[in-house]
């Protein structure tokens, strides 16, 4: 059965996003995705999906190469917050405290064994609107913008690792994450790895990195409110130039429906939408695909595209690794 510690974590909180092109990536969320600044800090600003509750969903940051800088996770409560600090203190890979960005509170930094960085907090500022995106609804955190792609709210972050089973355990023992689904290779090692905070099929994944690098960034998803949004923000991404990378389609993990595009900074993004599919049982067994299952390729045919397994952010020389 599973244990009450396993929701110690509400949610995945916010992610920082590294990219090359800030001006070019800047005005892909900001216009594209109708987010919202909500912040200046130095080389980065602080974006808002439209639904998000806390002040801030997107850290964007200037650097010399795309990828991810620190993912946020927000626990339940203080206890469990202590909860989770603790265990990621056992495991030995903690980094200690400091003090919360853009309306957060006390926050623990740590990192997975591939050296992505990570934080836990609990204490968060819940956002007010302003005159400007006041709702006319008042249990949502902002007026609906009615423009652009509308992204109501992060949905899950997938990470490239080296070892994806030493990276999934540690997060499942760090953080008290369950698993959904995976894929396991016919040589017995796990390609992928879904995990799950609460009722959503997935928040985390790990998937392996053909390069070996370490610390490289898959993509992170963004929740529209229908499968009809993402299509039409194909239409938006073609008429603006960005690279569409695949779908719309509907992946057989998770049966979420998709849409993957790259940013202007290089960072593989996707429009997710789950429909009402939720994960009610707290005992859900784990789904697991094998290796032959995997190359039917998506939920109605399509075949995995080869950027999907080749691109991930930084960019390095896979050959390198070979």
């Amino acid at each position: 059965m599973t244990d009450h510690t396993s929701f110690d974590v509400a949610h995945l909180g916010n992610v920082e996003l590294l990219t090359p092109e800030f001006d070019k990536s800047l005005w892909f969320f900001r216009d594209l995705l109708a987010m919202r600044v909500v912040a200046d800090r130095g080389d980065s600003v602080f974006l808002r999906t439209w639904d998000e509750y806390e002040l801030y969903t997107i850290k964007l940051t200037r650097s010399d190469a795309a990828g991810v800088g620190r993912t946020s996770v927000r626990a339940a409560s203080q206890q469990a917050l202590e909860r989770r600090v603790a265990a990621i203190d056992a495991l030995g890979l903690g980094e200690g405290w400091v003090d919360g960005e853009v309306g957060t509170g006390p926050t623990y930094l740590f990192r997975d064994p591939d050296g992505h960085s990570f934080a836990v907090y609990y204490e968060t500022q819940r956002y007010e609107a302003t005159d400007e995106d006041r709702p006319a609804l008042k249990n949502q955190a902002s007026a609906f913008p009615g423009r652009g792609v509308n992204a109501r709210r992060l949905d899950h972050i997938n990470f490239l690792a080296k070892d994806v089973e030493a990276n999934g355990r540690f997060l499942a023992d760090a953080l008290g994450m369950r698993e959904s689904e995976r894929i396991r290779l016919d040589n017995g090692r796990f390609a992928a790895w879904w995990f799950h905070f609460s009722l959503k099929s997935y928040d985390i994944v790990y998937s392996d990195d053909w390069t070996k690098h370490g610390n490289r960034l898959h993509h992170i998803a963004f929740a529209p409110d229908t499968r009809e949004d993402i299509l039409k923000a194909a239409d938006i991404f073609l008429q603006n130039g960005i690279h569409i990378e695949s779908g719309p389609h509907k992946h057989a993990i998770n049966q979420t429906f998709f849409l993957y595009v790259w940013e202007p900074g290089g960072n593989r993004i996707e429009f997710a939408n789950a429909g009402a599919r939720l994960l009610l049982d707290p005992d859900q067994p784990v789904v697991e695909w094998s290796e032959e299952e995997r190359k039917k390729g998506q939920a109605w045919g399509m075949k995995t595209i080869e950027s999907f397994h080749t691109h991930g952010t930084p960019v390095v020389d896979a050959s390198a690794h070979d």
